[in-house]
């Protein structure tokens, strides 16, 4: 019954967190960019691990191959000598010692075969970063592009502007109905706007339309 209610309340919360997190996107932004650099860091810790490690293990296989080689030439003096139980018994120790020999250079090569896999993984984080700072960068380009080509509102506008706005918008009524770009649609209500403030100063100031 505990663990029921408990894994109840997990969920619960789980599922506050990720509404939380739905309604404010840029919280959500942080929250994974924070696991990154976590993710990161235990990555690089992993591998600064691995290579004490491998060298801790290649330093003991050197040692390893010099007693190796000093029993090799023990079985060779002992069988020249004719003593036989000693170069049995140097024998099994070099097969020990080769066995002991064996299960290290396999160690080293795990470590090196996670040491790649490391290396892979923190390049795939990498370019996760780099694509989502892009995705980020593009995100913003249309925002700044739209407001770019709004211009100077009606009040601002020049003679020059207004006839140019004002032929905009006769060019855009007479056209057909097709799709327009977000910013090309915003420019066309920018100068059917201007057309509309010009005609109301026309008719307050009894100028006849041109």
């Amino acid at each position: 019954m505990s663990g029921s209610w408990f894994e109840q309340l997990e969920a619960q919360l789980e599922q506050q967190l990720e509404a939380f997190l739905s309604s404010r996107p840029e919280q959500r932004q942080l929250l994974e960019e924070e696991e990154q650099r976590e993710r990161q860091q235990r990555l690089k810790r992993r591998q600064l691990e691995v290579q004490a490690e491998a060298e801790r293990l290649r330093r003991a296989l050197l040692e390893l191959a010099t007693e190796i080689t000093q029993w090799q030439g023990r079985v060779e003096r002992a069988r020249a000598a004719g003593a036989s139980a000693l170069a049995d018994q140097a024998e099994a120790r070099l097969r020990q010692l080769m066995g002991l020999g064996r299960d290290r250079w396999q160690a080293l090569s795990s470590l090196g075969d996670e040491f790649r896999r490391l290396d892979a993984d923190l390049a795939a984080l990498q370019r996760e970063q780099e694509q989502q700072a892009a995705t980020a960068a593009a995100s913003g380009a249309p925002a700044q592009a739209g407001s770019g080509e709004r211009g100077p509102g009606p009040a601002g506008a020049t003679p020059g502007s207004q006839a140019e706005a004002a032929g905009a918008a006769a060019a855009a009524a007479s056209s057909p109905a097709t799709p327009l770009d977000p910013i090309e649609l915003e420019a066309a209500w920018s100068a059917f706007e201007a057309q509309q403030e010009l005609e109301q100063l026309r008719r307050r100031h009894g100028t006849p339309p041109v």
